[in-house]
Parts: structure tokens; sequence; C-alpha cells
């Protein structure tokens, strides 16, 4: 056990002799994502650098207080990346506070989400217990996956100290292509194309127009152009870099921003606020102040659910109720790896 692990392990103890809260942080970028927490700030900035990266395996080890920055720039340099597309949402983002709140960007529906890729993790539990589940190699699913369990759980269960990762060569060749149509089309085109053999790793729609991203071998993707044609977008990798740090002019100015999971192939919700739809339908961001009832109401019939995800009162809700049985799993999850309650409280709304 490493020293710092260690004095992370025995203050975690004392607080939970106390039964004193701890606020888990990283870079601070992901402070406005869920509840507001409660207790003393545990800083995991300082606990980073690369542990283990085998290019070839295509297997990447991190402290959790890595900056995503430098582990992109570390991948770039043999020609691999996170497959998520982590957003950032600041320079100071590091790899745990990501895959604690298991954010992915706008190549999830097509590769797969944060927790998808995560191989290992290395914990500090509610009882100071420092615990290693799953490993550094792709073929690991002996047992239950805690490794996995831990992405979107916003440091509820443990405080991450460690991450393996599967990572993936970058494409050869990309293109963004545009077309303009309604709200009903795209949905029915994007779900069209998802299941014919093309090289999507991105779609987005918004005021009436569709960006589609291909990635891939030059080849697929110089076909896959003259199939769908549409218009090229030059600046296409610009757009997709502004879509996953939330820097267009949609995600602008002090309105609540809200994210609505949904069905991909869920009809239009018919919300008359500004809209943006990602992942293939699957995604629909919103933006203006609503009642937290009807936004719900409105996932729920698209069978998904609603996230008061920027700005807005936090206090009244910010997460989807569970269903009672998914909240008792949830509960018996927290007993089990927080007995004290003193990880995060609060941040994951009754968690």
């Amino acid at each position: 056990m490493s020293d710092f692990i260690a004095q992370i392990a025995e203050r975690v103890r004392e607080h939970a002799a106390r039964k004193s809260p701890l606020r888990i942080r990283g870079g601070g970028t992901k402070d406005f994502l869920g509840a507001t927490g409660a207790g003393e700030p545990l800083d995991l900035s300082s606990y980073a650098g690369i542990v283990a990266y085998e290019p070839r395996e295509l297997v990447l080890t991190v402290r959790a207080g890595t900056r995503i920055s430098d582990i992109e720039r570390a991948l770039e340099a043999e020609g691999q990346m996170l497959p998520f597309e982590p957003p950032r949402f600041g320079e100071a983002a590091t790899i745990g506070g990501t895959v604690a709140c298991n954010l992915s960007g706008p190549r999830r529906p097509y590769a797969g989400a944060a927790r998808d890729f995560v191989l290992g993790a290395r914990i500090v539990n509610g009882k100071g217990e420092d615990l290693s589940f799953g490993g550094r190699v792709i073929k690991n699913v002996a047992g239950y996956d805690v490794s996995r369990l831990m992405a979107g759980a916003f440091g509820t269960l443990g405080v991450l100290t460690e991450l393996s990762f599967k990572v993936l060569p970058r494409p050869a060749a990309e293109a963004t292509l545009a077309f303009e149509m309604d709200e009903a089309a795209m949905i029915e085109a994007v779900n069209r194309w998802a299941g014919q053999p093309l090289p999507l790793s991105a779609t987005a729609w918004e005021s009436g127009v569709l960006r589609v991203r291909l990635s891939g071998a030059a080849s697929a993707v110089a076909a896959a152009r003259a199939k769908l044609g549409g218009a090229d977008v030059p600046e296409g990798a610009d757009y997709w870099q502004s879509l996953r740090e939330q820097a267009l002019p949609f995600f602008g100015g002090d309105a609540p921003l809200w994210r609505l999971s949904v069905a991909q192939t869920a009809e239009p919700l018919g919300l008359t606020m500004p809209q943006l739809v990602e992942w293939g339908g699957g995604q629909r961001w919103l933006r203006g102040e609503a009642e937290l009832g009807p936004m719900r109401d409105a996932a729920q019939k698209a069978r998904g659910h609603a996230t008061r995800f920027r700005g807005g009162e936090r206090t009244a809700g910010v997460f989807h109720p569970l269903a009672p049985a998914i909240a008792k799993i949830h509960r018996r999850l927290k007993e089990a790896f927080d007995p004290a309650g003193i990880l995060n409280p609060g941040r994951m709304d009754n968690f």
C-alpha cells in the first residue's frame, strides 16, 4: 500500500468512527453535477500518474487524480484513445471524477459508456479498507463486477484510487456530414442508419440540422459518405469537441440544463424548450426553467429518466427517483461499502 493510500484509508477510518462525512474531490470540474454534497473535502488530485500502459495489450492503468488531458496525450502518442470520449468540463478534470460520474461523450452509443471500458478499480471503502477489483487484463469476469459498479456511484461507495481501462486505436479517418430535417425525420434516420453497416461514431441534431460523424478505415468512411450524401462539414472535429465539452452556444447562459436519457427510438417529446439531441436520439438536452414533475413525466413516457444536469434549484431533487426494488439494492450496496454513510452523503439525492 502506498503512503498516500494508507493516509486516505486512515482518514476514512477516523471519519467513520466519528460518523463525520467526507466530500471526495479531484479537479473540481464536476462539482455542479448531482445534489449538493456535504463533508470535509478529501482531495485526490495529487494522486496522479500512469501506473502501467501496455499499448500492444490495449490496457492502461492510472491513478485516480490523473488529468484526462495527460491521459489523452499519452494515448495519442501511441495512436490510441479512451473510446468513451470523456468530457472534461475544465482542464483540471481527472479520470477518477469522470468515472465516478460515468461521463461519456458523443461516441458513447457506438463505442460504449465509460463503465464498459473499466477493467479494474482500486478503492478505499467506507471502512477504510484498501480493496482491488478486476485487473489489468481484458478477460477478467470472475465474480461480481465491482469495478464497473463504481462508475456512476458519485463516490458514494468508495474512494477511487486507481483504475484500469481498455483502450482502442484511434480511427484512421473521420468525416462529418450535415442534413436538414425535422426532429421526427432525424429520429427515424439515425435509427435506420444504426442498423446498417455504416461507421457511425456520433450524431447530433439541433434547430433542424442533423450532424453525423463517420469514423473508421478511409475506404469505409468514403463509402458511407457516398451512400448517405449530405453536406460535408470541414470543421467537424471542432464541432464534436465543442459538443463534448458543452461549449456550443446551445449550452451557454444561465438557464437550467436538463438531460433526458430516453429510448433512442422515442418520438419527439413535445416540450417547448430549446433542444439538442445526440446519441442517436437517446440523449436529449433541454434548456430553460421547468417544473421537475413534467420533465420526469416526459422522460418516463419516453422510457427513460430525467436529470437536472446543471443550474436550477438542486435541493428539490436532481436525479429521477428510483423504482422501489432498485432503490432497495442501492441502499444495501451503500450499507455494505459505506456502513457509516460518510462518503459523499447526499450527492445522489438520498444516498
